[in-house]
């Protein structure tokens, strides 16, 4: 599944639009390197969203076969780490 549909099917991001904006910035990685919004994503691969001031990690636990409820998205990942992001 591409990064970005990811992404707004779990409800990280509200848009896909915003999701592929995000890539292209720079502001999300996948396993520690920056992706691009058509990138590949697989159960148990870790991504860092840097948004706000903060930093979110999170790891894929699972592609659904078909667009999740609200209730469900939020079981596709696991927060790893949460922690404050200072450029300087």
């Amino acid at each position: 599944m591409r990064l970005d549909v990811f992404l707004k099917l779990s409800r990280l991001e509200p848009r896909r639009t915003l999701a592929q904006q995000m890539c292209e910035a720079g502001a999300i990685e996948v396993n520690g390197a920056r992706a691009k919004s058509a990138r590949e994503v697989r159960t148990g691969d870790v991504i860092a969203l840097r948004k706000r001031g903060r930093v979110t990690t999170v790891r894929i636990l699972e592609i659904p076969a078909k667009p999740p409820s609200k209730a469900q998205a939020a079981s596709m990942y696991a927060t790893v780490n949460v922690e404050p992001y200072d450029p300087y």
